[in-house]
């Protein structure tokens, strides 16, 4: 497999930062997801707005271009041959000494890897996910704003472990207020009499490209959508629940701390965007 990184595409090998990059010492960068499919790099300038939304807010100034940054993203995909898969873009800080000062780190790194991805077993897009809801609360955006795409995930990684400890595979995190913000690597919607759900910003949700696209595709369907706060409550009597993000696509709950969603099965709602997103995600981006 071949990775770019900093300006060339080298074998997975030799694809090495320095022990000294405070992307490594202290998660000081930031990334993002991207999908593939049959060739077309799903909302490319989506995620390239986004990455350079997260690089203004920590104050790193990349001297890459969009397009460049772009090419990198493109050239990494034709050198693996891959045509369905999924995009991980990084940069971090670089090189620097052991404070934390990030004006010591005069060189940003910028790397690409471009490889399959699977988050969870086919049987449960299938069938769906039982979840659960963890003691780990998710980070106030008064600290650190969902929006930016950090290297330092441990919030979401404590989460992460606790959902497997109460044998999930994913999990509710809730805000400081107990509100729903968002799973540990996903945004959350619920379905009730008709209507779509989901946490906003404000309540600590990523704003996804995928979630973006459900709004997209709930207006082109003539779904009622909206951001609005949720308590576990509103999921355990929601008639439907899904999951959305890059890695995850699109994926259905139905059990959520053990009490059944609806009728415990993938609801029309949910079936109804899931093919229209498999559609949206052949057309909607940037062509090899």
């Amino acid at each position: 497999m071949k990775v770019f990184l900093d300006g060339q595409l080298v074998d997975q090998a030799d694809a090495k930062i320095s022990v000294f990059d405070h992307g490594l010492l202290y998660g000081d960068g930031i990334f993002e997801g991207i999908r593939i499919y049959d060739g077309n790099v799903f909302r490319l300038e989506e995620h390239l707005e986004r990455f350079e939304y997260s690089a203004k807010a920590i104050l790193l100034k990349m001297p890459w271009s969009r397009q460049e940054i772009s090419d990198a993203v493109c050239d990494t995909c034709r050198a693996n041959g891959l045509k369905d898969g999924y995009i991980r873009l990084v940069a971090t800080r670089g090189v620097g000494d052991l404070g934390l000062s990030p004006w010591l780190c005069p060189k940003p790194s910028l790397f690409v890897i471009a490889d399959k991805i699977k988050l969870y077993p086919q049987e449960h897009y299938e069938k769906g996910l039982a979840i659960v809801t963890v003691p780990t609360r998710r980070m106030n955006p008064a600290a650190l704003s969902p929006a930016i795409k950090s290297l330092n995930y441990l919030n979401n990684i404590m989460a992460k472990m606790e959902a497997q400890q109460f044998g999930a595979l994913e999990a509710i995190m809730l805000n400081d207020q107990g509100l729903v913000a968002e799973c540990t690597g996903d945004n959350v919607f619920v379905v009730h009499k008709g209507k779509i759900f989901t946490p906003s910003a404000q309540q600590g949700a990523l704003k996804g490209i995928t979630r973006d696209a459900i709004f997209d595709l709930a207006a082109k369907l003539g779904l009622p959508m909206e951001e609005h706060e949720l308590t576990r409550y509103d999921i355990w009597n929601a008639d439907e629940c899904f999951l959305t993000g890059t890695g995850a696509e699109v994926i259905p709950v139905v059990k959520l701390d053990g009490r059944e969603i609806g009728n415990g099965t993938p609801g029309p709602i949910f079936k109804q965007v899931l093919e229209a997103f498999h559609q949206l995600v052949r057309e909607d981006g940037t062509k090899l």
